[in-house]
C-alpha cells in the first residue's frame, strides 16, 4: 500500500505542536521556578520547538499551494518522461482540506488539455497524472487512435516517426479546441486505439499522451471531481536514476 504522506505529515505537525504547547502551558514555568531561566528544555521539547515551524510551513505549502511529484511511468511520454520532477498547483481547481480531500472553496474548473493529478476510481490511494480530454457531458470517441470530441476531429500533425526506416510509433501534434500538445501513438492500432463513451456529470475523461502505453479512463473509467488533486504546471528537475546526476535541461512549463 502507498504511504499516505499527507496523513503522516499532519500527525507530525500535531504531535510536535502538541508537545510544545503542553510544555509551554504546564511544565516550562515550573522548571524555571525551580532551577532558573538557564535550565535547558528536555530534548523532546527542543526537537518539537525546532521541527514544528518547519513541518507546519511544509504542510501548508504542499496541502494548499504547490506540491512536488516525480513521474514514475512513461504513460505521459513525450510530454513527461520517467524521472521528471514536477510541480502541481493545489488550488487551481479549488481549495481542499488535506487528508479528507473535501473541497471548501471553488476557484476554477479543469479545462480540456490540462495535465492533471488525481486519484483514479480503481485505486483511491495512488496519485495518477494524465491529460484532461473529456469534460462533463462530452462524447469521446477514438477511431484508430484519432480523437473526436463531441463529433469534432482533434487534428493531428506528424512531428517524427520512430524509427524513421520502419516506423512503429508516431509522435504527433494534437489540437484540442485550439490547445496544441504533443502525443504519441502506435502505427498499428492496439487494444485501446478505439473507444466511445459520454462523460457523466461531475466526472472527467483522462488519457495519457503515450496513447498505447497508458492505463487511463479507457480502462478504469471516468474520474470523479472529488478525486482531483491539482494541475501540473512545471518541470523543475529530471533525475531518473539514483546513481546519476540530476539534470535541469527539461526545466520549463508543461504543455
Amino acid at each position: 500500500m502507498d504511504i499516505n504522506l499527507p496523513l503522516i505529515l499532519l500527525w507530525l505537525v500535531v504531535i510536535s505542536g502538541g508537545i510544545w504547547l503542553v510544555d509551554s502551558l504546564f511544565f516550562a514555568r515550573q522548571r524555571k521556578k525551580k532551577v532558573g531561566d538557564q535550565q535547558a528544555d528536555p530534548i523532546v521539547v527542543e526537537y518539537a520547538k525546532s521541527f514544528f515551524p518547519i513541518l507546519a510551513i511544509v504542510f501548508v505549502l504542499r496541502s494548499f499551494i504547490v506540491e512536488p511529484f516525480q513521474i514514475p511511468s512513461g504513460s505521459m511520454i513525450p510530454t513527461l518522461e520517467v524521472g521528471d520532477f514536477i510541480l502541481v498547483n493545489k488550488y487551481a481547481y479549488g481549495v481542499r482540506l488535506p487528508v479528507s480531500r473535501t473541497k471548501v472553496m471553488d476557484v476554477g474548473e479543469p479545462k480540456r488539455g490540462d495535465v492533471m493529478v488525481f486519484f483514479p476510481p480503481h485505486n483511491n490511494d495512488t496519485y495518477y497524472i494524465k491529460r484532461v480530454i473529456g469534460l462533463p457531458g462530452d462524447r469521446i470517441e477514438l477511431k484508430n487512435n484519432v480523437l473526436y470530441v463531441n463529433g469534432e476531429l482533434a487534428r493531428q500533425e506528424l512531428i517524427r516517426a520512430i524509427p524513421p526506416s520502419n516506423p512503429q510509433t508516431e509522435v504527433m501534434w494534437e489540437d484540442l479546441d485550439g490547445y496544441r500538445h504533443e502525443m504519441q501513438k502506435s502505427v498499428h492500432p492496439r487494444q485501446y486505439s478505439n473507444f466511445s463513451g459520454v462523460v457523466p456529470e461531475g466526472h472527467y475523461f483522462m488519457m495519457g499522451d503515450n496513447r498505447d502505453n497508458s492505463l487511463d479512463s479507457r480502462e478504469w473509467g471516468f474520474v470523479p471531481e472529488k478525486d482531483i488533486v491539482g494541475k501540473a504546471f512545471a518541470i523543475w528537475m529530471h533525475w531518473d536514476k539514483l546513481l546519476s546526476l540530476p539534470s535541469f535541461k527539461r526545466v520549463g512549463s508543461i504543455q
